[in-house]
């Protein structure tokens, strides 16, 4: 279904403040132009996949999976150079379409559209199990929407009132009307987890075997999950990976996995709950641009045993740098779905932190025993809790590079006790961001903060 002029643009009404609404409100409808109105239009927007199905990336431009040579980074756009090195001023001014806060409040409006257009739809026998799902899926982009928000625009999670921030704004409603307003942090991540606990009462219990890039309850429990680690609600998230992990628990032995390939992973493979990619940057292509070069401790992290560093990266056919390689897409695009390696890993993590070091050590020796090459794998032990958080650690950075979860993981990693200093070195010149650092939380795009008057986020 092709998504018409005026949806496009009440879209950019409700979502950028400030547009001129009464000139647009008042001038003559086109006959041609169209509104999706019936359950089988929900579901085409909802499978809308180049629009639904994209995640902010600038989070991944600004962690240590990769670096960059100085004479790419200086042909980059003005937001991917400047998130690389963490500049103070991300934008320089630019206006116009940030896609890294734009398409996902895209997402937001489309799944406004169908909650409000599903109340005028009669629910019946015929219909019931679609209405709901397609209510429940509307929910969790509504949901996934906002977290990748949250992630990159606003501060990290914490629930103690002195510490309370401005999170992001939390539209509802797809009127154009509607002002855009930022609520706190705790606000936000209420309304995310609520969304996603409605999401999952009524989405399918089974992960669709063709159609992953829609939702279902195991995607929802295992975001879940998720939210709740950058939470640091560490019970919470134990019992939804353990909920997703019930219904769903695939695992891929990498034995199978043809680490020739550029491309190793089928789009359909065995682990994928969810799937989802970065927008599109010319940064992470994959192996089709030399120069986003894998960080060389963690690429020599792997153990020689371990099959994930020649499945996940290889040389350059020409540079012979290491570059990422096709991940759970199905090609060059890089994967920041769900998937359930990382479930498996929030619920070990969960476990060790909770005082059950077995039961961790359970699941992540679960997981690596399908990453080595066969026959060669001991399972890890631990002295206590502690040490098998941080074998857990180490193990969760080697197993989720490039998938958008280690610029969340550095934000809550650094939040309390840990002291992680990111470096780059550009030209003889060394740029840092210290822990807890402002620049872990980006400015807002200034076509917002100059149409909306939201605070802008301190520097």
């Amino acid at each position: 279904m092709k998504i018409t002029v005026l949806f496009y643009l009440i879209f950019l009404l409700a979502v950028i403040p400030g547009c001129n609404k009464k000139e647009f409100l008042e001038a003559k409808p086109d006959t041609d132009l169209f509104i999706p109105s019936t359950l089988e239009e929900f579901q085409a927007l909802l499978d809308n996949d180049p629009v639904m199905n994209e995640t902010p990336v600038l989070g991944e431009l600004s962690a240590d999976n990769f670096y960059l040579p100085n004479t790419f980074w200086q042909g980059l756009n003005p937001k991917e150079k400047n998130a690389y090195v963490w500049k103070s001023q991300t934008f320089e001014g630019l206006t116009g379409d940030i896609a890294d806060w734009n398409s996902p409040y895209r997402q937001v409006f489309y799944a406004n559209v169908i909650l409000e257009g599903l109340d005028k739809i009669e629910r019946n026998t015929g219909n019931e199990s679609w209405w709901k799902a397609i209510k429940g899926a509307a929910l969790f982009a509504r949901a996934y929407a906002f977290y990748n928000v949250a992630q990159i625009f606003a501060p990290v999670y914490s629930s103690t009132p002195t510490k309370e921030k401005w999170g992001i704004p939390l539209r509802l409603s797809a009127g154009v009307d509607e002002p855009s307003v930022r609520a706190t942090v705790p606000e936000t991540y209420e309304k995310i987890v609520n969304d996603l606990k409605e999401a999952a009462a009524l989405l399918p219990a089974e992960v669709p075997p063709v159609y992953r890039n829609r939702s279902s309850r195991p995607a929802a429990f295992a975001l879940l999950a998720r939210v709740y680690l950058s939470m640091d609600h560490y019970a919470e998230a134990k019992l939804y990976a353990d909920s997703c992990l019930q219904l769903y628990h695939t695992l891929i032995d990498y034995n199978t996995v043809n680490a020739m390939l550029n491309s190793p992973f089928d789009k359909l493979n065995g682990e994928t709950i969810y799937q989802s990619r970065f927008i599109t940057t010319n940064v992470l292509r994959g192996v089709s641009v030399a120069n986003c070069i894998v960080d060389s401790n963690l690429y020599r992290s792997y153990a020689p045993n371990d099959l994930r560093d020649s499945i996940f990266f290889g040389p350059h056919r020409i540079t012979g740098a290491i570059n990422p390689k096709g991940s759970y897409t199905g090609g060059t695009p890089l994967f920041t779905g769900l998937a359930t390696d990382e479930v498996y890993l929030i619920r070990a993590e969960c476990a060790a932190r909770t005082g059950n070091r077995a039961a961790a050590l359970d699941d992540l020796n679960t997981l690596l025993v399908n990453r080595w090459r066969t026959s060669t794998f001991v399972p890890f032990t631990a002295a206590d809790d502690k040490e098998a958080l941080r074998i857990i650690l180490t193990e969760r950075r080697k197993e989720l590079p490039f998938r958008g979860l280690r610029w969340t993981d550095l934000r809550r990693y650094n939040k309390t006790d840990s002291s992680i200093v990111l470096l780059r070195k550009l030209n003889g010149d060394t740029h840092q961001l210290p822990p807890r650092d402002l620049r872990y939380t980006l400015l807002l795009p200034p076509d917002v903060t100059r149409m909306s008057n939201m605070a802008q986020n301190p520097r």
